[in-house]
């Protein structure tokens, strides 16, 4: 991507409390059109890091750069070109959502149509009804709308869909997936693996104040030296002696013609299992490879799960 697509570049943050560094020396990057998931357990610095980036709260060291301005140097020019939904939204109880838009507008230069918002976010039905009102996806949505009063070139979401039942989260997510599609960079925190996987274009693991790895799920799942697993059926049982004897494999499950083993190298255990079986006289009629998860490189890299 041309230069000119860097939404976002943190470099070397640091932010102490007291004799706890919270944060020691984050560095990343955020582009135009690309999501970054924020990953790490709690306590790993996340939370601080967002605050420090958007503003909250002041960084000890480091240099953060939004849309080509100095954020630390010029925080009100800055904070014109983003857009933030954090954690918990709360707002008056009667106030109602095209009030909230309404009001949030009036902060910025440039703002957005609320009506616009609120038919882009679902909240037609709810656009004239307190607060106190809506349901935890309806606030949601409007988190997210109150993000777009000022037309954003990059939007933080901290947790975004924590605590949404299913459909609610589907339709949060087709809507960041929406934001992306339209040139918005995202740099997106949460707890849930999958929907790091599903949604981000790159994601970022920090733990004990550092970032520990970076790329897209897809090239840190390909990395990990988490085993793999490997399933498959046969025409007709073969004994489970037979597939501990293959290279770098690990458990063995045998139940009659299925099978399911880990392997540390698929390649080399592949080539050997079709040796094998060759030898054995039978035909592999079903096979599945199942590489590394997220959370597998997750737990490999922090040695612990993410959790709420």
């Amino acid at each position: 991507m041309e230069k000119s697509s860097l939404r976002l570049a943190v470099h070397d943050l640091r932010k102490r409390y007291g004799p706890v560094e919270a944060v020691r020396g984050v560095s990343f990057e955020v582009r135009e059109g690309e999501i970054l998931g924020l990953l790490g357990p709690n306590g790993a610095g996340k939370t601080t890091t967002v605050e420090c980036v958007i503003g909250l709260r002041e960084p000890d060291a480091g240099s953060i750069d939004i849309c080509g301005l100095d954020a630390r140097r010029r925080p009100r020019e800055v904070k014109q070109k983003i857009g933030a939904a954090l954690q918990t939204t709360a707002l008056q109880d009667k106030i109602t959502p095209r009030e909230a838009l309404r009001l949030f507008g009036s902060f910025y230069d440039r703002r957005a149509d609320p009506d616009e918002l609120i038919d882009r976010f679902a909240l037609v039905e709810k656009a004239n009804s307190p607060f106190e009102t809506l349901s935890g996806g309806q606030r949601q949505r409007l988190a997210l709308a109150l993000a777009f009063v000022n037309k954003p070139e990059i939007v933080f979401l901290d947790e975004p869909t924590a605590g949404l039942d299913p459909q609610s989260r589907r339709e949060l997510h087709a809507q960041i997936v929406r934001t992306r599609s339209e040139g918005h960079a995202i740099l997106l925190t949460t707890h849930d693996l999958e929907e790091a996987q599903q949604l981000c274009d790159r994601v970022a693991i920090i733990d004990h104040g550092r970032i520990v790895a970076a790329g897209s799920p897809r090239e840190l799942m390909a990395q990990s030296q988490s085993s793999q697993s490997v399933s498959l059926v046969t025409s007709r049982p073969v004994e489970r002696d037979h597939f501990l004897s293959l290279p770098d494999i690990g458990e063995v499950n045998a139940e009659g013609e299925r099978v399911r083993f880990t392997t540390s190298d698929v390649n080399r255990t592949l080539r050997e299992l079709l040796t094998l079986a060759e030898a054995e006289g039978v035909d592999i009629v079903e096979l599945h490879v199942e590489k590394a998860t997220l959370e597998d490189v997750f737990l490999e890299l922090t040695g612990t799960e993410l959790r709420d």
